[in-house]
C-alpha cells in the first residue's frame, strides 16, 4: 500500500484532533467506500441481490414494520442507474430469503413472510421479465439461509426453522427442477454470508444458539472426494500469531462481496452484520493465503441486514438497517474501493 507524505501528515493530524473528525475510520487502514445512487423503491432490509451478466438485481426486503416486499430492481453499474423490473407475485413477497443466478436466470427462495417460513422457489427469466414458480426447496421451511449458484447449478442450505439452526445444502438443476443432497461440513448456522470465486463457494460467518460461528468453509464442486474443505477459523484460534488480531471477523447478518482485478489481486470482503451491535468492521480475505485483513470499515452508519453483490469486477452493498423501525431501514448504495485511501467527501 503506498501513502504519501501528505497521507502521513494528515494521519498525524486525525490522530491529535480525532474527535473533531467527522468520522472515526481509522486511517492507518485503506480502502475507500463510495456512495451511488441510492435505490429508487422504498428503504428496506433483509433483501436478496443476485447477477445475471453485467446487472445486480434487488428485491423483496421489509420495511421494519409489517411490509414485506416482492418489488425487484435492476442495477446498470455503467450508468448508476435503478430501474424496476417485474415483481414476484404478491403472495411471495418476502424477506430473509436467498438469492442468487445461474446462467441467464435469477432464483429467488425460502424466507419469511411475517407469519410463515416458506420454501417456495421462485426464476426470474430476464428475457421476457416473467417469474415462474418452481419444485419447492425439498427440505423444512426456513429463513436466513444461504445461496449460491456455480456453473449450471444453484446451491442452498444452513438457515433458521423457528426452532433450530440448520445445516443441510442442495444442489438445483435448473434443466430438470430438480433438488438433490450435497450435504454441509460446517457446523449448523443461520444468518451467515457467501461469496463466489473461480468456481468455488466460500461460506463464513454466521450464528447459533445465540453465538456466533467461527469456522469458515470452500465448496468446490469439481472435487472428486468431498465437496467442503475447512479453511482457517476467523477469529483468534491458533497459536500462531495470524490471527492474534482476528476480534471483529465473526459476525451475523453481513454482506459480501468479490472484486477482482485490483492492485493487490482478487479479493473476497464481508462488512456490517452485528455481533453484540451493529457493525461497520470490514475485512479482506486473500484467496491465495486464506488470511484476512482489515480495511476501511464501511463509511455509512452501522447496518445489519444488508445485501452485497459485484459486478463487472466491483463490489457494492446496498439496504439494510441501523437500528429499529421504518426509519432505520436504508435505501442507499455503496462502492467500495480497496485501493483508494478513505475519502470521507464522496459520502
Amino acid at each position: 500500500m503506498k501513502r504519501s507524505s501528505i497521507t502521513l501528515l494528515s494521519f498525524g493530524i486525525a490522530f491529535i484532533l480525532g474527535s473533531c473528525h467527522k468520522t472515526t475510520i481509522p486511517y492507518t487502514q485503506d480502502g475507500n467506500w463510495i456512495t451511488r445512487s441510492q435505490l429508487n423503491g422504498p428503504a428496506r432490509s433483509e433483501a436478496v441481490a443476485f447477477t445475471i451478466g453485467d446487472a445486480a438485481y434487488l428485491g423483496t426486503g421489509w420495511d421494519g414494520l409489517n411490509k414485506r416486499y416482492a418489488d425487484f430492481w435492476q442495477y446498470n453499474v455503467d450508468n448508476d442507474t435503478w430501474s424496476q423490473i417485474a415483481s414476484m407475485p404478491d403472495s411471495a413477497a418476502r424477506s430473509s430469503a436467498v438469492g442468487f443466478g445461474v446462467n441467464a436466470k435469477g432464483y429467488v427462495g425460502t424466507g419469511y413472510d411475517g407469519f410463515n417460513y416458506l420454501k417456495d422457489f421462485w426464476e426470474y427469466d430476464q428475457a421476457s421479465n416473467e417469474w415462474s414458480r418452481k419444485s419447492d426447496f425439498p427440505n423444512s421451511p426456513r429463513y436466513e439461509a444461504v445461496g449460491f449458484g456455480i456453473g449450471n447449478f444453484g446451491y442452498l442450505g444452513t438457515g433458521f426453522d423457528g426452532s433450530n439452526a440448520l445445516k443441510d445444502f442442495f444442489k438445483y438443476d435448473p434443466a430438470t427442477d430438480t433438488w438433490s443432497d450435497v450435504g454441509f461440513s460446517g457446523n449448523k448456522r443461520y444468518s451467515a454470508v457467501t461469496f463466489q470465486y473461480n468456481n468455488k463457494a466460500y461460506l463464513v460467518t454466521g450464528i447459533n444458539s445465540g453465538t456466533t460461528v467461527n469456522d469458515f468453509w470452500v465448496f468446490d464442486p469439481s472435487a472428486s472426494s468431498g465437496n467442503w474443505t475447512e479453511l482457517r477459523h476467523i477469529t483468534n484460534y491458533s497459536s500462531d500469531n495470524y490471527d492474534d488480531g482476528y476480534t471483529n471477523i465473526a459476525r451475523s447478518n453481513a454482506s459480501a462481496f468479490v472484486i477482482t482485478g485490483t492492485q493487490t489481486g482478487d479479493k473476497g470482503y464481508i462488512s456490517t452484520g452485528e455481533n453484540g451491535g451493529l457493525y461497520t468492521f470490514t475485512w479482506e480475505y486473500d484467496f491465495a493465503t486464506d488470511l484476512w485483513k482489515e480495511k476501511t470499515p464501511f463509511e455509512g452508519p452501522a447496518t445489519t441486514g444488508a445485501v452485497g453483490f459485484n459486478v463487472k469486477n466491483r463490489g457494492f452493498i446496498a439496504t439494510g438497517r441501523s437500528g429499529a423501525g421504518q426509519a432505520a431501514q436504508s435505501d442507499f448504495l455503496r462502492e467500495f474501493h480497496p485501493d483508494e485511501v478513505v475519502n470521507p467527501n464522496d459520502n
